[in-house]
This record gives C-alpha cells, sequence and structure tokens, in this order.
C-alpha cells in the first residue's frame, strides 16, 4: 500500500513514528474527450484571454482575488517559506472525544495509519487505549500544503485517520432555501411511513450495495471492445528539417493544390490539417 505521508503521532510524552496510507480509491471510470472528426484526444491549453498567448508554466503566477478583477499575487519563493513555518511533522493529539459527539457532515477522507520503524510498540499502546475508553483522538495534521483537524480511531485493529472539517468550512442547513416549515402531518400517515421504515429496516452490510451504472458502463465498453467497435485515433504529422521529410512534406503541398481526383481513388500522402482559429476565452 502506498505511503502519501510520514511524520510522528504524539499524546503527552508518548510518540509514534508512522506512515499514513489512503483508505479508499475513486473507481470512477474517466472517459476522454475526442475530436469527432479524427478521434484524436483533445488537447486543452491555457491561453491567456487578453493577449490571445498560449501561457507556459513559467509565465504563470499564484494570486488572491480580494474582490472582482483585483488580486493579490504571492510569490512561490513567499508560499514556500510559509509552508515550511507549519509544515512540522509531529502531530499531537490535543484532546480525545467520543465520535457520536461529531457529526458526519465533518468528515472528509479517511487514511490507515501503519507504524514506522520503531513505533510498534507505542502503536498498540494508543490502539489498545482508544479501544478501552471509547474514544477517539483530535489532532491536527499539515497534508498538501493544506492543516487539518483529523480525528484518530481503531478500525478491524488498525488506527485510521480522518480529516474532518473545520466549522467554517460547513454550511449552516439555515441557508439552504426551500425548506418546508413543520407541517401537520395526519397520525396515520405518519404510523405508515414508520412501518415502511421497520420493514426496510436491517443490519448495515456494505458488501450489497454495487455502483450498477459503473457495472453497466464496463460492460458496454467490453461490449464494444469485443464486437471490434473501436476507433484509433489519428497520428500528427511531425516535420523535421532533414531533406527526406521536407521533400515528403513538399509534395504532400502539391498533392494538397491538385484537383480532387476521380471517386474512389485513394492516396498514400497523409495530409496535415490546418490549425484551427483559437476562440477568445
Amino acid at each position: 500500500m502506498h505511503t502519501i505521508w510520514k511524520g510522528s503521532i504524539s499524546f503527552g510524552l508518548v510518540n509514534i513514528p508512522i506512515k499514513l496510507h489512503a483508505a479508499t480509491e475513486d473507481k470512477d471510470i474517466s472517459l476522454r474527450t475526442l475530436h469527432k472528426e479524427c478521434h484524436s484526444p483533445i488537447k486543452y491549453e491555457k491561453v491567456c484571454p487578453v493577449c490571445q498567448k498560449e501561457v507556459g508554466k513559467e509565465d504563470i503566477v499564484r494570486a488572491f482575488e480580494y474582490t472582482k478583477g483585483k488580486f493579490v499575487v504571492l510569490e512561490d519563493n513567499e508560499l514556500e517559506e510559509l509552508k515550511k513555518q507549519n509544515e512540522e511533522k509531529s502531530v499531537e493529539i490535543m484532546d480525545f472525544v467520543k465520535i457520536e459527539e461529531i457529526d458526519p457532515i465533518y468528515f472528509n477522507r479517511s487514511y490507515f495509519m501503519s507504524p514506522n520503524d520503531g513505533g510498534i510498540k507505542a502503536y498498540s499502546l494508543l490502539r489498545q487505549a482508544l479501544k478501552e475508553s471509547n474514544k477517539v483522538g483530535l489532532a491536527k495534521i499539515i497534508i498538501r500544503s493544506k492543516e487539518q483537524m483529523a480525528v484518530i480511531r481503531v478500525v478491524d485493529n488498525t488506527l485510521l485517520m480522518e480529516t474532518i472539517h473545520y466549522p467554517d468550512e460547513v454550511r449552516s442547513a439555515a441557508d439552504v432555501p426551500n425548506i418546508p416549515a413543520n407541517d401537520t402531518i395526519v397520525k396515520k400517515e405518519i404510523d405508515t411511513a414508520i412501518l415502511l421504515i421497520d420493514q426496510l429496516t436491517t443490519t448495515f452490510d456494505p458488501t450489497k450495495y454495487n455502483d450498477d451504472y459503473r457495472t453497466a458502463l464496463l460492460e458496454l465498453i467490453e461490449s464494444k471492445k469485443t464486437g471490434q467497435k473501436t476507433i484509433t485515433a489519428k497520428t500528427k504529422v511531425t516535420v523535421s528539417n532533414n531533406v527526406t521529410d521536407l521533400m515528403e512534406a513538399l509534395q504532400a503541398s502539391i498533392d494538397r493544390t491538385k484537383p480532387d481526383k476521380l471517386e474512389g481513388e485513394k492516396t498514400t500522402t497523409r495530409k496535415k490539417a490546418a490549425p484551427k482559429k483559437k476562440k477568445q476565452a
């Protein structure tokens, strides 16, 4: 399992060298976008809408838009220095709470924690203490230049860290539009609804649920592959400076200026498509 972070977790005077591993994976099927005419993958370019020029990585700076059209530019060295000042690899558990006190809306991403060199005994100590106390640890950690709150708990005899949102990152339910008031519900209606809930109540078993859309999409893709309903992207013709390629390019240019040949006759020379004019963003 790939390690995405190395550091240590401490509570009191106990220090635990650990590694983080992603506990979940995204299994969405990624679809490419192709040019309908020649089936070549579309290339997305960064273009300045004012200069009408393609912008390279070296020409891009990062900035914060504090009001519409006005920015504060932040230099890379400033951001790097700020990152170094706050990227402390030792993460201290600040508090212990009951997990029931944390609303699920706060939870973000999950990571398995494994002990690093010399951390097995301290890892086992924290795991057992969390089990017997029925508590979870609250800590702060910086991952990918973002400081996050985290919950540390035990899952299947393994320490699991779940990052959680800060309170100001969670929107208020009071801001949701068109929420109906507490209308008077007829008792017969609520009794019937509760009966239906009782009939559908079961023990949670995640293995019984499947992504039906993803399964159907994979079956569609496989059936097209099996039926040879596939396409191949055309390759781009590159013209180098050597004489042979130059002559081929000249001959291709001459062929393009000739009148159309008889219907059904095939040409052996690949034609290079004229570049399209870029649209203003």
